[in-house]
């Protein structure tokens, strides 16, 4: 077990230990600070500190300037142009990390050995199955719901379950290296098919080796998300099967680091039952029977159809508690049997319901909607209820409390909003503990009350106006409370803003305009005004006779609107599609009109039968006005956001630390990271300019 003066081979594996327990430690040392900062900061804001999420002693600067530093060079990611896209390159954070792991596998298996000696290979071989070895532990640390490492470092398991994947990839790095070494050992003796049949031992390790490659290969992105039900269940499998190979090929002296794995996959599975049996039996909850709720099983859920196949599932009086941002797992067995999926929670627990918002893919997703579909509105029946039984499981997720910022940008693309919409509530929740003040907690493991946070921008971007009734009563009330909240506390403030991308509506109006303007028929002048009256509001014509001086000038106005229309038709196809710069006088004219009527007096009739216009609504034409589907104070703008200008305005204005919370799409979340990081360089954030420091989380989804 010796080599030449070198360490024992079985001291390798500690060494390889000793430095990623020291890279959790220091992480760990990162999240008990952050919580003592979370804590220092609303105690200052209660005494009355006008900044306290600012910086002030020197060893907090000089904190804050390590945390703004590694910030950038962790989000900094190369972008390479390719035609009509872009390549993003992994962030230099991950890249960094993976590349540290490989650096300290290698120097542990190879340093202090002749790699130029043939005899000396089989010694290589030796040192780096031992090291291969090791990393076993901590992939399944990683890979667990219920995650140790997660606990310490306050990362959630969903955000380190990369890196497990990329742990797998490095041991089958050093895996090929410890077997590649023994082959070159042989092969200039044609001794590598005699060790396959004579030595046990070699062809066990050649069938570990081989479900290694497997596992790893099955791991990719586009094989993972063929059929995921599937992934998991032969992921498991493979993992058995490696992990039963590798100890009957490994020495006695190294077992323990295969049973480590085997005690942390049965550990995490035994903490998940146990949560899931808690959350689901009635039993555990006498409220809920007390409630009126019957059977074994707590959960009832009802599913409802909302636009754009998404649907929506409402869990009353739910068993757990939960943070904003957290998801659970939900299963129904009566719609998709044998099935969990994770989703986030779309509501607060002071609401007293779980909800979830399902956009409808394939599998388990699409059954719900059709379920929702054919039972909506149709009264309950012995055999079709409204109301189904789920189970639950969680909630899992966390990140650092928003409410310790100064300045909070949320920013969500789609069903992004169930993640960020919580987010914002319970912020604005803090603004009324400030105001009205609660009793503080009575364990120093409770959360404290209040809310540090002075400003808050919030952006959804959807795909069209129909999306907005998902969010259209949180936000108003929100928005409403904000109002309320503004008379005692002036020094808050809140803009919310939705943009609507891709309104089908928009693109109908604008065809009809198109063919109304280039198609040379009699009823052009007619569709045009149609066209016309669709940009200003429902219109009712009367009294068709005016002077001949008002009609010569209206005239005149009528044919400007017509020549406008035609340029705006053949040069933006969408006008949905363009972006938006809120900073400009013109944005006003972008805003939908699908938010509040528009009463107003406009020229759009032609000579004949020019006329003053009323904002009366004409039943023979078209429908009325629909109400407000949001807050009138709530912008709503038809095209796309400008992340970069958004999110440095509010940096501009920051009175101390700013967080950028984003959820949506791949391409938008990356876009937003870019300009996180280039905008802390720029801005030179604690570097002697004055500029606050700024956190950034992410959540991204396919689009």
């Amino acid at each position: 077990m010796s080599m030449g003066g070198a360490a024992p081979l079985i001291d390798y594996p500690k060494f390889y230990w000793a430095v990623v327990g020291s890279a959790i430690g220091v992480a760990t040392l990162v999240n008990v600070f952050n919580h003592v900062l979370y804590r220092q900061r609303l105690s200052a804001a209660k005494t009355g500190s006008l900044q306290p999420a600012k910086p002030k002693t020197w060893p907090l600067v000089a904190i804050a300037t390590t945390f703004a530093i590694t910030r950038e060079l962790s989000n900094y990611s190369i972008r390479v142009p390719l035609k009509n896209r872009i390549l993003r390159l992994p962030t230099l954070g991950r890249s960094s990390l993976i590349l540290a792991n490989v650096v300290v596998l290698v120097v542990l298996g190879l340093y202090g050995l002749d790699l130029n000696d043939m005899f000396e290979r089989e010694n290589v071989g030796y040192r780096l199955g031992f090291v291969s070895i090791a990393q076993l532990p901590l992939i399944f640390l990683l890979a667990g719901k219920n995650n140790i490492i997660g606990y310490l470092t306050g990362v959630s398991y969903e955000r380190l379950n990369w890196l497990h994947r990329w742990c797998a990839r490095c041991l089958l790095l050093t895996a090929t290296l410890h077997m590649g070494y023994f082959f070159s050992a042989w092969a200039p003796y044609d001794y590598i098919g005699v060790q396959l049949k004579e030595n046990t031992l070699v062809w066990k390790g050649l069938v570990a080796w081989v479900m290694l490659v497997w596992i790893v290969f099955s791991s990719f992105a586009p094989i993972r998300g063929w059929c995921y039900e599937f992934f998991v269940i032969q992921h498991l499998v493979s993992f058995a099967v490696m992990i039963g190979f590798i100890y009957i090929h490994t020495p006695e002296e190294v077992h323990i680091y295969v049973w480590l794995p085997v005690g942390i996959f049965f550990l995490d599975r035994v903490l998940r039952t146990v949560r899931l049996i808690y959350a689901n039996l009635s039993l555990f909850h006498p409220k809920q029977r007390r409630d009126g709720q019957s059977g074994l099983l707590t959960c009832k859920a009802e599913f409802t159809p909302l636009p754009h196949n998404t649907t929506r599932v409402v869990i009353h009086n739910p068993p757990i508690n939960w943070t904003p941002g957290q998801h659970v797992f939900l299963s129904c067995q009566s719609i998709v049997p044998l099935q969990s999926h994770p989703f986030t929670i779309a509501s607060v627990p002071a609401d007293g319901r779980m909800e979830f918002l399902i956009k409808a893919e394939t599998g388990g997703t699409r059954r719900f909607f059709k379920h929702a579909e054919k039972t909506h509105g149709l009264p309950a029946t012995a055999d079709r209820p409204c109301v189904k039984t789920v189970a639950i499981e969680g909630a899992y997720g966390c990140l650092r409390p928003l409410r310790q910022f100064d300045s909070v940008v949320l920013l969500a693309g789609s069903t992004g909003a169930t993640f960020v919409v919580p987010l914002l509530r319970d912020i604005v929740q803090g603004w009324k503990e400030n105001v009205t003040p609660t009793q503080n907690p009575s364990s120093r493991f409770q959360a404290p009350t209040g809310a540090v946070t002075r400003h808050v921008r919030f952006v959804w971007v959807v795909k069209s106006r129909g999306q907005l009734g998902w969010f259209a009563e949180q936000l108003s009330s929100v928005y409403n409370d904000f109002q309320k909240l503004q008379e005692q506390a002036r020094h808050i403030k809140l803009e919310l803003t939705i943009y609507v991308t891709c309104d089908e509506s928009f693109t109908e109006e604008h065809r009809t305009l198109l063919s109304a303007i280039t198609a040379p028929n009699p009823d052009a002048t007619t569709a045009t005004q149609q066209s016309l009256e669709l940009r200003h509001g429902s219109v009712k014509y009367r009294s068709p006779s005016l002077p001949d001086d008002e009609k010569a000038k209206m005239t005149e106005s009528y044919q400007e609107d017509i020549k406008e229309v035609r340029s705006n038709s053949t040069t933006k196809p969408c006008g949905c599609k363009t972006t938006i710069d809120e900073s400009s006088p013109d944005a006003i004219q972008s805003a939908c009109c699908c938010n509040e009527p528009t009463t107003t007096v406009i020229k759009d009739s032609p000579p004949q039968s020019i006329s003053r216009i009323s904002s009366t609504p004409s039943s023979s034409t078209h429908q009325q006005h629909p109400k407000p589907l949001v807050h009138p104070s709530i912008s709503i703008f038809a095209g796309r956001p400008k992340p970069r200008d958004i999110i440095r305005r509010s940096l501009e204005q920051a009175l101390g630390e700013s967080a950028v919370v984003v959820c949506g799409p791949y391409g938008m979340v990356a876009d937003v990271k870019h300009h996180v990081c280039s905008l802390s360089d720029e801005r030179a954030v604690h570097k002697g300019t004055g500029a606050q420091g700024i956190y950034l989380h992410t959540e991204s989804f396919g689009w």
